[in-house]
């Protein structure tokens, strides 16, 4: 999903790896993306469901789809060639009633991104190789997700991928399928985000805008993308799944060769197992009840402390309308925002594919060993809603109300007003 915290990097222990080969994240249809067909591996950000959802139709106000003569032939070189590909353009912009610095922030990214069945296409154990290859930058003075920390004194991050950073790789790896689909191996560059903690509402440029309601409700130390590793996931039974991974602990995005240096030479790791429940497989992200243990170890080059926890989940899908939510985490040390997070919520669409509506609530216990002693709870609130103009454009709009935000000596309260636009093609 892309939710990549570039300032938290984490790591863990080697006597866990052992456990963590077995890795899963199974898509389906989702509520914030309407119904796809099929049934794929990773969360809803991962590149194939993206792109499987974005080439879909939407119940948009403009039905009419602009450009078809590009998506046609994005389906024949599918068809022929095993190649699918997608563009997509986000831009956010922020502006806080209250704050120690700026009270705006505005970032956009522009995605490039991508898969190329090679091995058993048309089966369901098929082989591919997957990439993604962004540029992310900031319109004004102060990127979006430098705006809670930096500007507001917020524990917690605005739209966490929008970011500064520039030309950068997400993905680059071999997806893997086997046992009719029921099971698949990731092995390059991850993004943690596609399979840890997944949940269909946390996507940053579909579903909520605060990290507080997205991987780890801010308990997870996750590293950042193109983050060299190994994950591997299958379904147990028809109802119970297994999720693991492991992966440096730190990478850097624009130099993403380095990470074998780091993978075989520095020894660090974040590793992270889950076992959930299901009605079925073509529900996992979307209707599922789950709990992520996870580990990271100390990282040198960023001084973040080694550090564990664990996070639960709750979710259900009522009547293709209704997502209530219950989730949360907590973490001993790790460099993470939170060391106990709570958050429930509720998302809403009539009509699969249309427009998205999602309220939640936060509750939050600072990291000691991050931000120090005395630091008050943290109460956050999000209310968002996402139109679906077009069959390839929305417009989100939320509004955030923060309770004590815990590096905020000034004030006690602040509202932020958010817009989100996305073009997917």
């Amino acid at each position: 999903m892309n939710n990549n915290i570039e300032i938290l990097p984490g790591k863990l222990n080697c006597s866990f790896l052992s456990m963590c080969l077995l890795l899963l994240g199974i898509s389906a249809p989702v509520m914030a993306e309407g119904q796809s067909s099929g049934v794929n591996f990773g969360g809803p950000d991962a590149v194939e469901n993206r792109i499987a959802e974005d080439d879909s139709e939407k119940a948009a106000t403009i039905t009419k789809r602009a450009a078809q003569s590009w998506f046609d032939w994005k389906k024949g070189l599918q068809e022929k060639r095993g190649i699918s590909l997608a563009l997509d353009y986000t831009g956010v912009f922020f502006k806080a009633s209250d704050s120690l610095g700026k009270d705006k922030a505005s970032s956009g990214i522009f995605r490039f991104y991508g898969s190329w069945d090679l091995v058993g296409r048309g089966t369901k154990n098929s082989g591919a190789f997957v990439w993604k290859v962004e540029h992310r930058h900031k319109y004004g003075d102060v990127a979006a997700s430098d705006f809670g920390i930096g500007e507001l004194g917020y524990v917690g991050l605005f739209e966490a991928p929008f970011s500064d950073q520039g030309t950068r790789w997400t993905n680059i790896y071999w997806r893997q399928r086997f046992n009719e689909g029921k099971t698949t191996m990731l092995a390059g560059f991850l993004d943690t985000t596609d399979y840890v903690d997944v949940f269909a509402l946390a996507s940053p440029w579909t579903g909520f805008m605060n990290f507080a309601f997205s991987t780890g409700t801010t308990t997870i130390a996750l590293p950042n993308d193109a983050t060299l590793g190994v994950a591997a996931g299958t379904m147990l039974t028809n109802k119970m799944y297994l999720i693991g991974g492991i992966t440096n602990a730190y990478s850097d995005p624009t130099e993403p060769l380095d990470g074998f240096d780091t993978f075989f030479g520095d020894n660090e790791y974040f590793t992270s197992i889950e076992l959930g429940w299901t009605p079925g497989q073509d529900r996992i992200y979307f209707d599922n009840t789950h709990i992520t243990l996870w580990h990271v170890d100390a990282v040198n080059q960023t001084a973040a402390p080694q550090g564990w926890g664990v996070a639960f989940s709750y979710v259900r899908y009522l009547d293709n309308k209704l997502m209530p939510f219950v989730r949360g985490g907590y973490a001993d040390d790790g460099g993470t925002l939170m060391q106990k997070s709570l958050s429930l919520g509720l998302g809403y669409q009539e009509i699969a594919g249309r427009d998205l509506a999602g309220l939640a609530f936060n509750w939050g216990e600072p990291n000691e060993t991050t931000w120090g002693l005395g630091k008050e709870n943290q109460y956050t609130t999000e209310l968002f809603y996402r139109y679906q103009l077009a069959q390839q454009f929305a417009i989100t709009p939320n509004i955030e109300y923060i309770k004590n935000p815990a590096l905020n000596p000034t004030h006690d309260s602040i509202w932020v007003f958010g817009l989100r636009a996305r073009l997917a093609l």
